[in-house]
């Protein structure tokens, strides 16, 4: 079930006055994202024959992510009244796709399928925590707050679910870390390059994954606080098996934090060129 509903929200609080010009094109890329939800559930439908209470829960976990990409593109239409949500969200859909027909993880196992998903709800959940703490428009400030606390939820819904089979298929810690931190790299490739590409380049400009990359990024990883980045790194610890509040933990937070403001200035640099 729903644990909110897009018309709850306050639409008539919008303030166009307090719209981050930077902050459009990366929402107008996430809503879309988000709306694909449900070619991400039959997927999961697919590796996971024969668990009928793990596949009911990814299609209610789809239906709070098509919320999540609706509610972002209503506030983007707000934001750039001349932008049609559904139009680049169909464009998007006919220039990335993920393969559906599957009988078996593309990670190797269940539990490594799951160790991914729980990546995926790290990354979202502190993106949106992280666009909710640098935003001032009030509706998109509330939206991602929701949003933020559905994929923590959606997090422990896949982390309890890999506990159920990491006590059959006895992964490793060091599988899990392998299987972990390869999905996390996995945020630089053709999904959200795209995603920027139909929701905020003109249909006759060629898709250029660098340029496309690089102009979201450098803006998303601006969003992003210290304390986001602890946060990311407690979730990660705990996936793959180490404690979650260590002095290891804290020194891989600075690290990453130190990574990402790096990153995110090369980037810059790439997006204007």
């Amino acid at each position: 079930m729903k644990h909110w509903r897009i018309e709850q929200m306050d639409w008539d609080a919008f303030d166009a006055a307090k719209v981050d010009p930077d902050i459009i094109p990366v929402v107008k890329a996430a809503s879309v994202v988000e709306r694909n939800g449900l070619d991400y559930a039959a997927y999961l439908g697919n590796v996971f024959i024969g668990d009928p209470d793990f596949r009911a829960a990814a299609e209610n976990w789809a239906v709070e992510e098509v919320q999540h990409g609706d509610a972002l593109g209503r506030w983007a239409m707000l934001a750039d009244p001349g932008w049609d949500y559904m139009e680049a969200f169909e464009r998007y859909r006919r220039s990335f796709h993920i393969e559906l027909q599957v009988d078996a993880s593309v990670r190797g196992s269940r539990t490594g399928e799951l160790i991914a998903r729980c990546m995926v709800e790290t990354g979202t959940s502190s993106f949106y925590t992280a666009l909710a703490d640098a935003t001032e428009e009030p509706v998109l400030k509330a939206i991602c707050r929701q949003i933020a606390a559905d994929e923590f939820r959606h997090f422990k819904l896949f982390y309890d679910h890999m506990h159920r089979y990491l006590a059959r298929e006895k992964l490793g810690v060091w599988a899990r870390t392998r299987i972990a931190l390869g999905r996390v790299t996995e945020s630089e490739d053709d999904e959200l390059a795209t995603a920027y590409h139909t929701t905020n380049e003109p249909q006759e400009t060629p898709y250029d994954h660098e340029r496309c990359i690089a102009a979201y990024m450098s803006r998303a990883m601006g969003f992003y606080q210290q304390k986001h980045i602890n946060r990311v790194t407690s979730m990660i610890f705990k996936t793959i098996g180490f404690a979650p509040h260590s002095t290891l933990q804290g020194w891989t937070a600075r690290a990453m934090y130190w990574l990402i403001r790096s990153r995110a200035r090369k980037f810059r640099k790439l997006a204007v060129l």
